[in-house]
């Protein structure tokens, strides 16, 4: 596993380099944001996990995490924060991370995380290329076609009256798949997170909610609302009434 750590504390880089050797892991180290962006536009698809620290001298973290979304949409990504508001998490989560860690942090912790993201990253990616390269007629019987709504399981777009969704990443796709193929019925939080992160995901439900608010807001660059809240339960798609 290739490993990109961005820390501006040294000494926790040292500490969790004896981890990730331990692992049998190559990490590369980046403490500040502007080297950071540099080593990570060197090679935008080199790398299997990024930890992204967002109290970052030069750069801050999340511009940080933005740029790096822009570079790669499927990159996984850990945040190591001291900030514990859920305003900074939820915005992290928003520019693109896939989870979180608050410090201070235990390093057992922060590979158990490490290894769980990465098999759910791994897992994503095969079931993608397995869906690439069929062919046959059958590769489609996932597809979703309301008429209005359409999605495309081999190509990972999904359209609104004929006009795509834009830049959506792997989880708002896989989203946006799970709440489609049940339309009107109603998912709580944690069957989101079960259904699309899985069940070792080491989140909280603010990742879904999220997730979800990014997802509305593409959707709405292209079309009318299909996602709604359901106040105390959760989320549903409907698009009988567009």
């Amino acid at each position: 596993m290739r490993i990109l750590m961005i820390e501006d504390n040294k000494s926790v880089s040292e500490m969790m380099n004896m981890f990730f050797q331990k692992e049998g892991w190559e990490a590369t180290f980046a403490y500040d944001g502007a080297d950071a962006l540099k080593i990570f536009n060197a090679d935008p698809n080199g790398w299997d996990i990024i930890t992204l620290d967002l109290n970052l001298p030069e750069v801050d973290g999340m511009k940080v995490a933005q740029e790096i979304r822009n570079g790669s949409t499927t990159v996984p990504i850990i945040m190591l924060t001291a900030r514990d508001t859920e305003s900074d998490q939820v915005l992290g989560l928003e520019l693109g991370a896939d989870d979180y860690v608050t410090k201070p942090f235990s390093p057992i912790t922060l590979i158990a995380r490490i290894k769980a993201l990465y098999r759910r990253s791994k897992i994503s990616n095969e079931e993608t290329e397995t869906t690439t390269v069929e062919v046959s007629d059958d590769s489609s019987s996932d597809d979703i076609d309301t008429g209005i709504f359409k999605l495309n399981i081999k190509t990972h777009e999904a359209s609104i009256n004929n006009k795509e969704i834009p830049d959506l990443t792997p989880k708002e796709f896989d989203l946006l798949k799970v709440l489609a193929n049940k339309p009107r019925q109603v998912f709580s939080r944690e069957q989101l997170l079960e259904q699309v992160w899985g069940y070792d995901f080491f989140g909280d439900e603010r990742t879904v909610d999220a997730h979800i608010k990014k997802l509305r807001q593409k959707i709405e660059l292209v079309g009318p609302q299909v996602i709604s809240t359901v106040w105390g339960v959760g989320y549903k798609f409907d698009d009988t009434g567009v």
